[in-house]
């Protein structure tokens, strides 16, 4: 569970979510990354570390450029969970549509 509160806390960031969209493409240099925000790289690079932390990305160095690729397994372990509640959900809510689809005369 405590991995799925670091994915959860790191979905949380709209900033952060921008940064998987845009790493949902591909693998990325971290400066690159970067570019779309109105932020320092230094600011990029710990959105970017809190993603890693959650399993959600991972960062690879070759020379001096550091790359980053989406790693879809935390978010499909994230995506289960919340699963399991949509099913949950679905059938409340289908009992109350029958419950007020009841004819009360």
């Amino acid at each position: 569970m405590q991995q799925l509160d670091m994915v959860f806390g790191a979905l949380g960031d709209g900033t952060r979510r921008a940064i998987l969209a845009r790493l949902a493409e591909g693998e990325t240099p971290l400066a690159a990354v970067a570019d779309p925000f109105d932020m320092s790289l230094t600011a990029v690079s710990k959105h970017v570390r809190t993603l890693s932390e959650a399993g959600l990305v991972s960062v690879t160095k070759r020379g001096r450029t550091r790359y980053c690729r989406l790693e879809p397994v935390a978010m499909q372990q994230a995506a289960e969970w919340l699963n399991e509640y949509r099913v949950f959900w679905e059938n409340q809510l289908g009992s109350l549509e029958a419950y007020l689809s009841e004819d009360k005369t």
